[in-house]
């Protein structure tokens, strides 16, 4: 599998279309951050990611990822009602240092793209409403988080790229394929430039 894979560096370091392997220090195929594990892991605290990302060339990338649940407002969520829009996935929970860090940048992007097309959805294996509620209030978040204490929405999402730290940004495409991910905090300029390739690619055929 073709990846590129990056340190957290600014929206020059992902040229559009560009097929590059930055340095970063993933480790193994699809890049990784440190530590390893799936969602428990967050109940004893955050598994540390480096802000690496990795992209997939088109042809290279896996899914649709099928994730879906119910909101802390006990509303249904199912990416798959987006197909044909991009989204962006994040895992995080309320005492997550870096998930508070990188939140005021996630809610920008999903204010100034609502009209573009993308769609953000958080994933939460660890907090109750009240802890989440009051993170999405005091971050004035603007789109719902699945409630995933039973895990199927990270084992979803596991199946096709792994998410071994906590925060994980996960971009897909189009088609619901997995087009990018960064692992650990999502740095504002990073995820905005890999969320504008992905728009970019439907340009073409609109």
């Amino acid at each position: 599998m073709r990846a590129l894979r990056g340190r957290r560096a600014g929206a020059a370091a992902v040229a559009l279309g560009a097929v590059l392997v930055l340095a970063g220090c993933s480790g193994g195929d699809g890049g990784t951050g440190s530590g390893s594990g799936d969602g428990d892991v967050a109940d004893q605290g955050y598994v540390s990611g480096d802000g690496s990302f990795t992209q997939w060339a088109a042809d290279d990338r896996q899914g649709p990822v099928e994730v879906a649940g119910t909101d802390f407002a006990g509303q249904a969520v199912d990416v798959a009602d987006w197909r044909g829009d991009v989204v962006v996935l994040n895992t995080w929970y309320a005492a997550c240092p870096p998930c508070r860090d990188e939140a005021p940048d996630l809610v920008d992007i999903a204010n100034e793209y609502a009209d573009a097309g993308v769609h953000l959805l958080g994933i939460n294996g660890v907090d109750d409403a009240g802890a989440a509620e009051s993170f999405q209030r005091t971050f004035d978040v603007p789109y719902p988080s699945i409630d995933d204490r039973d895990k199927q929405a990270v084992a979803a999402l596991q199946g096709v790229v792994p998410i071994q730290a906590t925060p994980t940004t996960v971009v897909l495409d189009r088609e619901g394929k997995v087009a990018a991910r960064i692992v650990g905090l999502a740095e504002g300029s990073t995820l905005r430039a890999l969320v504008d390739e992905v728009l970019a690619e439907g340009e073409g055929a609109a």
